[in-house]
């Protein structure tokens, strides 16, 4: 993904290539579509995890969308074999987690499995070009410990990067899940919603 100079918030993404991977067939077709729409020329395809972990092995990609439920592996055992099995630049490749229930359950293990982001189903093209985006804006490191491996999940600003607009402005609840969706750990997400004490 390429990033014009002028611009933050304006991404070429027709000379990206996205790896799709998705067991149901209708819900990979609406994702390619969806991609298709966003100028992205070279796609590929896959119908599961172990499909895509064998491409991997042969190829880069510029950004993966995959499916949290999978049969014999999931997106957050693939993410996982990702992060800590493919060596650089593979192991760091932005994914997007595709999960039909966004449960706080669901997006925290997403994100502690090494997930970029996490978007909920069915698919909005707006809000998944949004993610996009911000991931070409994003400046997080990669961690690599005993427990975890992948983005830097505590983001010491609320908001999203520079030049890319939020849910709604200066709405918290959206600041709040932008930070989830950000991979802010917990604490952090307390401190956002914790009144303040003003000094009088």
């Amino acid at each position: 993904m390429s990033r014009s100079p002028r611009s933050s918030t304006r991404v070429n993404l027709e000379h990206a290539s996205v790896l799709l991977i998705d067991d149901n067939p209708q819900a990979l077709d609406i994702l390619s579509s969806v991609v298709q729409g966003f100028g992205v020329r070279e796609q590929i395809r896959c119908g599961s995890a172990l499909e895509a972990s064998g491409i991997l092995k042969r190829r880069m990609v510029d950004l993966i969308l995959v499916d949290c439920a999978m049969p014999q592996m999931d997106g957050y055992d693939f993410i996982r074999w990702l992060r800590r099995e493919t060596s650089q630049p593979t192991c760091l490749t932005p994914v997007i987690m595709l999960t039909g229930h966004a449960a706080p359950s669901n997006v925290h293990k997403s994100r502690d499995c090494g997930a970029s982001f996490v978007v909920a189903k069915p698919i909005t093209p707006g809000v998944l070009l949004q993610r996009i985006l911000w991931l070409a804006s994003d400046e997080r490191e990669f961690v690599k410990s005993e427990s975890y491996v992948g983005p830097d999940r505590r983001v010491r600003n609320f908001g999203p990067p520079l030049g890319v607009p939020g849910r709604r402005a200066g709405d918290l609840s959206a600041h709040v899940g932008a930070a989830v969706e950000a991979n802010m750990d917990q604490a952090s997400i307390d401190t956002l919603i914790k009144p303040r004490r003003v000094a009088l």
